[in-house]
């Protein structure tokens, strides 16, 4: 995942002004905050959060699906107890 450099903000920062954080989103698109340095939390458009969402759905789907397929013999034999 490619991280913005210019939408890193530290937590502290985050927590005593939160409106840069809600400024920077709406600029860059996205904001990482940080703990203790490192990436700890996104903060997105909840348009984004909406696409992620439902992306996140269709993957389970598919996977879901897969594993179906590729085991269709094995869960059939274990419908018949």
């Amino acid at each position: 995942m490619m991280i913005n450099t210019n939408a890193l903000v530290p937590m502290t920062d985050a927590n005593q002004n939160f409106s840069k954080v809600v400024r920077l989103v709406e600029e860059q698109g996205a904001v990482v905050i940080l703990k203790n340095n490192k990436p700890k939390y996104a903060v997105i458009d909840f348009a984004e959060y909406n696409d992620f969402q439902e992306y996140r759905k269709s993957l389970i789907e598919k996977t879901a699906n897969q594993l179906i397929e590729e085991n269709l013999e094995a869960f059939t034999e274990l419908a018949k107890w």
